[in-house]
């Protein structure tokens, strides 16, 4: 099961509808071995695509290094899908190497950029294999 405060929960899906009609995608970081997402950091599409997500290399790697230095993994990694359900693809799985991460896909094929509600689901995807899990929500701690 994967617990979002709700601040990141928005975050999220703010960072989801604001690049649509592009997929967006970011990281929320945590400590090392907890399964606890605190840190939420927006990424850049190199992509620039509404069908397909790339993390930037020099970002990506910008940020490995810093959650290195601050003992930290991502416990989230997050994009969204402009087009359709908040499912892994052939290509997210394909992709899907951290396997204590969870996937949280984000579905703005609805309401776009507009208010409204999205779909939004978690995975583990681990050798290929996809799990959904439940997603609690929960107050931010201030």
């Amino acid at each position: 099961m994967l617990r979002l405060d709700q601040a990141t929960y928005d975050a999220i899906v703010a960072h989801a509808k604001r690049d649509h009609p592009d997929e967006a995608c970011g990281i929320v970081a945590g400590p090392e071995g907890s399964d606890r997402p605190e840190r939420h950091v927006p990424m850049i599409n190199a992509a620039g695509s509404p069908t397909f997500y790339e993390f930037d290399s020099t970002e990506l790697l910008a940020l490995y290094k810093e959650m290195w230095d601050r003992d930290e993994e991502p416990v989230v990694i997050y994009h969204s899908h402009t087009a359709t359900e908040a499912y892994p693809s052939r290509t997210d799985i394909g992709l899907a190497n951290e396997p204590g991460a969870h996937y949280v896909l984000v579905s703005t094929r609805e309401h776009g950029n507009s208010e409204g509600p999205v779909e939004f689901r978690s995975y583990r995807i681990i050798d290929g294999t996809v799990t959904e899990e439940d997603v609690t929500v929960v107050e931010t701690k201030n």
